[in-house]
């Protein structure tokens, strides 16, 4: 038998050693048989509820959400993106039960919200003044690259293939698409969402500014 795979990285870190370091977020379970969580060194050894409770503190105040008509596994890997981003919440809109393989254990640090349908969802984000803004490759749509995004959106995915409801995309204030130059139609939906959030960082937490093509409404239409 091979003894290859003895020989990758371990994940994480072993038991603490040394005097317990003192403070209420430290995990005394994980101090003693060590952290092997998928999380940023600083939050090693911290209990769950403390890791939240940190991010809650500095959350963007993005929204992302995703149309869940057929258990698509592209959706826990635009979760996984959100967490990355550490946006304000995800939505998941249709089937409250989901995909969340892909997800890798991200989402239990994050705010998640359940919609029956797109109506819900409007409704959620005229209470919390977010701009719905649709992000698919239709006719009508406008290049991400020259789009101001609005801080305070909310971004809707659709599935892959199908992509944006025909009712998703009549809620949505705005529809945006990724330019693409090669043959394929689409874009793989999780790599979408992952290019629609780290344009929204671009342009809020780094102050990039769009090419000039008319300003994104600030508020819900």
């Amino acid at each position: 038998m091979s003894h290859e795979a003895d020989d990758r990285p371990t994940v994480g870190v072993g038991p603490w050693t040394g005097d317990r370091p003192a403070g209420e977020h430290y995990d005394p379970v994980l101090l003693r048989e060590g952290d092997r969580r998928n999380v940023e060194d600083r939050y090693r050894y911290w209990r769950h509820e403390a890791i939240v409770a940190d991010l809650d503190t500095r959350r963007h105040p993005l929204h992302v959400a995703v149309e869940n008509w057929s258990h698509d596994f592209n959706i826990g890997s635009v979760i996984r993106t959100a967490n990355a981003f550490n946006v304000a919440a995800f939505h998941i809109v249709g089937r409250r039960r989901w995909n969340r393989r892909g997800a890798m254990v991200t989402d239990r640090y994050q705010h998640e919200h359940h919609h029956p349908d797109i109506g819900s969802l409007v409704r959620f984000a005229e209470e919390h003044e977010l701009t719905v803004v649709g992000v698919d490759n239709v006719p009508g749509s406008l290049p991400l690259e020259g789009y101001a995004l609005p801080r305070a959106a909310l971004l809707l995915f659709g599935g892959e293939g199908p992509g944006l409801s025909a009712e998703a995309r009549a809620a949505s204030v705005e529809l945006v698409h990724i330019t693409q130059f090669g043959s394929t139609r689409s874009i793989n939906a999780g790599a979408a969402a992952a290019i629609a959030m780290h344009t929204w960082v671009l342009q809020h937490v780094h102050g990039w500014v769009p090419p000039a093509q008319g300003a994104a409404p600030e508020g819900p239409g």
